[in-house]
């Protein structure tokens, strides 16, 4: 019965993905334009050689850096949640986290903390990618850490995201080693000092 229902799964899986494609190719047209107006504005001959194909690279690099959109955490966990009775902290560092800033549409990228307090479930610790999205770092710290208790249903998460935002670095007050360090904390992280602060150490020191 399991094997059926994994075969049903990756057919429905099949179908969502063929039925994205072709919203993206139906899509492609109206960014290229896009793309092709928005360098003409800014003084560029968009028929040089240099940028003939431009509009349309850049137009499927925006569809490719906001797939995120189209993910949900089930395609991101993969199916690799298990039974395990395992209730002591389990914390995953360091995942490279890449996303654009909805205010400037430009990149803000670092590394992302996770902490979870299993109940009776664990999720295979390669399986925690974080996919662009349009956001604000406050919103997707959030993000993650809702996801992952959806997922889960853990005692608690807690997540932490460490960035660097080009929006600070390559304008405004351009300091080129500015990090905005954002959290979440769910469940017994929010609700015991100790917990939480047991985590941010070992996510910092280990």
């Amino acid at each position: 019965l399991n094997s059926y229902y994994n075969k049903m799964s990756t057919v429905n899986n099949h179908h969502e993905t063929s039925r994205k494609e072709l919203e993206d190719a139906s899509r492609l047209p109206a960014l290229e334009t896009a793309y092709t107006d928005i360098l003409r504005h800014l003084g560029e001959d968009t028929d040089r050689e240099g940028l003939l194909r431009t509009p349309l690279r850049a137009a499927k690099a925006i569809q490719f850096l906001t797939k995120g959109y189209h993910e949900t955490i089930d395609d991101i966990l993969n199916n690799a949640i298990f039974d395990e009775d395992h209730d002591e902290m389990v914390i995953v560092k360091d995942i490279d986290m890449f996303s654009l800033c909805e205010h400037h549409m430009v990149p803000f990228f670092g590394k992302v903390h996770i902490g979870y307090i299993p109940n009776k479930k664990v999720v295979g610790l390669t399986e925690f990618l974080c996919f662009v999205l349009v956001s604000v770092q406050e919103r997707l710290t959030k993000q993650i850490a809702v996801g992952i208790s959806e997922a889960l249903q853990p005692k608690g998460v807690a997540v932490v995201i460490e960035a660097a935002h080009m929006c600070m670095v390559m304008r405004g007050v351009q300091k080129m080693n500015s990090r905005t360090v954002t959290s979440a904390m769910l469940g017994v992280y929010l609700e015991d000092p100790k917990t939480r602060e047991e985590f941010l150490y070992l996510s910092r020191h280990t």
